[in-house]
């Protein structure tokens, strides 16, 4: 691995000493100076983005609406101007040495988001509108109404999305898009792969809010170029870069249904530019403790205790007018317990003889330490037809964790890739973008136990009188495995997009080689844009994905259910399972005077070849006690359904955006959920359904701001009825059951009140989530209980309450 980082490393360091790009503009004296105002009401609008397209050069409008750029190239360029909640506008100007222009802007309100800029469409920055995929932005604006305080919590308010709790021990969660599980989600930073196999058990809950720019949503398998795992879709975390000087400092504190345990959040963040642009850094920090909660009063947690701490900066370093070096670094320090006795180290708060209460207790604990950076060079060529990046992207997880045992985790993910592309003022047909890349990822996981006392203890149980080799044999038979996995993925990837205003093609592919694999797999894609109206675009896109038969984020999370813990292992006949997804969608604009309007329709079918499925949980043949479930390939499956979307605003007073989607989620053949044989015919231990996937699920934001200090939000999440397995054969004895559970609307609302003082802003807010406290309320008790029985909502009703300090 360190080959590859010293020859990209190196790469890197030859662009810049030779400066391939540059140009001394030191004494060009070309300048642009001008001013931004608000069309309808002339006010003059500080903080909008102003920039040359195809070089690095940008800055801001000042508190007073006014830019100055200085010192530019000489030639053409566009001049963009963009800024969220507006529509951007560009022209073109032509720069001259010695030469002064005056280019000022009128904007006007856009609040669907319809001119946003995005990525995840086609690995280039696109207009949204324009994008040849259709992609879902979760913008600061959304997490800050819903009091979302991380990734995970902000992500429910997406059509087509779906965050579940999986743990009633340890909160394990995961991003469900349109029904599929959270394994075939590709989870990216900065357009990077980054999030490893490990990383996204907890990781969406790990990400707090005020590190993220956007998050880019895309539904469906059309964004196949990320990566083989993007079957149900791809999540793309665009982190903050620095834009103006500039600060902020909060904290909040929720209190769950009144009881005594409280969720402490505080958050800073501090922007720093040079004057003359040329560098800038991006500081933040996030510390949260949650206590933990106890829903049904049996003195065992059902929110596991938590403790986050986060650091990071994104910084850049623009080395010419038309290169730019970007560095983004974070680190993570997360602490998680579920369960009981939490006064008491895990080992002694399960043993009955130990803890005090002649009872079993039961634990799940878990500490990360995670590190994760990445490195990026970008460079324009003059001409604005090439673009090249180079990036180096890495991240550290160690994992020390106690599931009745304690044991350690490592993994190290590296990403290294290259991508170019090339603009054709007209290719065949139409104007074209060629995109290409490659891109080399390694993935070194080793997990092992560590408790070889308890190991012990459970051999001389057996055999009190074991000693020498056989109590060593004993030893053994009770330690697990331990799991040592090292992946090597190469890849390359080409597409051609052919666009104008009205019209998007768009063929591709992207070529794997897994190393646990044969052979090399071809996934392609295809897409297809028509405008035949400005307001109107309709889409369609198919693409082919695979999942290799490797480790996955649920393989190293092991459950607890009647006191006995399950693992997961993988069968040694498991091949890739393979998919095939049609997406089609009509996104319509339109304007009626002060009114804006945004309604999507969208329509999604993947069939899977192969799906990797999970049989029931049974007791391991080699006698470690533990409950086995076998990874297996299922005969096949298909995930189909439609999304509506709504958006209404009036002016920048009232928004309203409301989604609802309708799924049917369905194996070829009946998969076997239980191995209760002995309460269970043949036809009830099996199902045609994907468990844990509702057929209806959607959300709704609205806010009203009456005054400019004084701002209104509520918002809802609505799931429909789902199949949840209740493995009551492990508990008591008793049949295990397939539960239909009900459906849930979680109902929030938040109010906010600013006070500006001469640039200083301080804002007061209070709430409620969850009002109608619709929350699950059959959980199982006690240390016996099935942790996996558990859906709905993620927290019951809580009271929320926070201040917070920009300037």
């Amino acid at each position: 691995m360190k080959k590859y980082i010293i020859f990209v490393v190196g790469v890197v360091c030859a662009l810049l000493s030779q400066n391939v790009y540059a140009e001394d503009l030191r004494g060009t004296d070309a300048n642009i100076i001008g001013h931004v105002i608000e069309k309808n009401t002339g006010e003059h609008l500080p903080y909008m983005t102003v920039a040359l397209k195809g070089t690095t050069i940008g800055t801001m409008t000042d508190a007073s609406g006014h830019y100055f750029l200085k010192n530019l190239p000489e030639g053409e360029f566009t001049l963009y101007v963009s800024a969220v909640g507006y529509k951007s506008q560009e022209r073109k100007v032509m720069l001259k040495r010695g030469k002064t222009l005056e280019e000022n802007f009128e904007l006007e309100e856009d609040m669907v988001a319809l001119d946003g800029v995005v990525v995840t469409a086609n690995r280039n920055e696109t207009a949204r509108r324009l994008a040849p995929t259709l992609v879902k932005v979760v913008t600061p604006k959304l997490f800050d109404m819903t009091n979302s305080h991380t990734l995970s919590q902000g992500l429910v308010f997406q059509p087509g999305v779906r965050v579940e709790n999986d743990c009633q021990n340890c909160g394990y969660s995961q991003v469900r898009i349109n029904g599929m599980d959270g394994k075939y989600t590709q989870i990216l930073i900065d357009s990077r792969p980054i999030f490893s196999a490990l990383a996204g058990v907890y990781g969406l809950e790990q990400i707090p809010a005020n590190m993220i720019e956007r998050v880019e949503v895309v539904r469906g398998g059309g964004s196949a170029l990320f990566g083989s795992s993007a079957i149900a879709g791809t999540v793309n975390i665009i982190t903050k870069e620095p834009i103006r000087n500039s600060g902020s400092f909060a904290h909040s504190i929720s209190n769950f249904n009144g009881s005594g345990s409280f969720d402490n959040n505080t958050t800073l963040n501090l922007s720093l530019v040079s004057s003359d642009n040329k560098m800038g850094a991006y500081v933040y920090g996030q510390n949260r403790y949650r206590s933990a909660w106890d829903s049904n009063g049996d003195g065992f947690s059902e929110l596991p205790k938590l403790k986050n701490q986060t650091v990071g900066v994104n910084a850049y370093y623009r080395t010419s007018p038309y290169s730019k070096l970007s560095l983004e670094y974070h680190h993570m320090e997360e602490f998680r317990r579920g369960g009981n006795r939490f006064d008491l180290p895990p080992h002694i708060a399960e043993d009955a003889d130990l803890n005090g209460s002649g009872e079993p207790g039961l634990v799940e604990q878990i500490r990360h330490s995670i590190n994760t950076g990445g490195l990026k060079f970008s460079a324009f060529s003059k001409d604005q037809k090439h673009t090249f990046n180079v990036y180096a992207s890495a991240q550290h997880i160690e994992r020390d964790s106690y599931y009745s045992a304690y044991g350690t985790t490592t993994d190290f993910t590296g990403v290294l890739g290259a991508q170019y592309i090339y603009h054709l003022d007209k290719f065949l047909f139409m104007p074209s973008d060629l995109t290409g890349g490659v891109e080399f990822n390694h993935d070194d996981l080793h997990d092992r136990g560590t408790d070889i006392q308890k190991y012990r203890d459970k051999a001389l149980t057996e055999d009190p009188t074991a000693t020498g080799e056989r109590l060593q044999q004993l030893i053994d038979k009770y330690t697990p495995d331990p799991l040592k996995q090292i992946v090597n993925i190469s890849s390359a990837y080409l597409q051609n997009e052919w666009k104008n205003e009205q019209w998007s093609f768009l063929i591709g592919g992207r070529v794997d080689k897994n190393s646990i694999m044969d052979k090399a797999i071809f996934s392609p894609r295809a897409n297809v844009r028509y405008n035949p109206t400005q307001d109107v675009n309709i889409r369609f896109s198919y693409a082919e994905g695979f999942r290799a038969p490797q480790a996955f984020d649920e393989d190293l999370h092991i459950s607890n259910v009647g006191g006995e813990l399950i693992s997961i292992v993988r069968s040694p006949k498991l091949k890739e399972e393979r998919s095939r997804s049609v997406n089609a969608s009509v996104d319509w604009y339109h304007y009626f005077g002060d009114f804006q309007a945004n309604l999507l329709v969208e329509g999604f079918f993947t069939k899977l070849s192969d799906p990797f499925v999970l049989t029931a949980p049974v007791e391991d043949p080699n006698g470690s006690g533990y409950l086995i479930q076998t990874r297996i390939n299922g005969s096949g499956a298909k995930v189909y359904g439609g999304t509506l979307e709504g958006k209404i605003a009036w002016r920048n007073k009232i928004q309203l955006q409301a989604g609802l989607t309708v799924q049917r989620s369905l194996y070829d053949s009946p998969e076997e959920w239980s191995a209760d044989k002995e309460h269970l015919s043949d036809a009830e231990r099996y199902s045609d359904k994907i468990l844990r996937t509702p057929d209806f699920y959607g959300y709704f934001t609205a806010t009203y701001t009456p005054t400019k200090a004084l701002s209104l939000a509520l918002n809802g999440n609505y799931t429909g009825r789902m199949y949840v397995p209740h493995l009551m054969s492990e508990v008591d004895g008793t049949a295990d059951l397939l539960v239909k559970s009900p459906d849930f609307f979680e109902l929030g609302a938040k109010v906010a009140y600013d006070v500006d003082f001469s640039g200083i802003c301080l804002q007061f807010n209070v709430g409620v989530q969850n009002i109608f406290n619709s929350y699950q309320n059959d959980f199982d008790k006690g240390a016996n209980r099935d942790s996996g029985y558990i859906y709905g909502p993620g927290a019951p009703r809580s009271y929320f309450a926070g201040v917070k300090l920009s300037f």
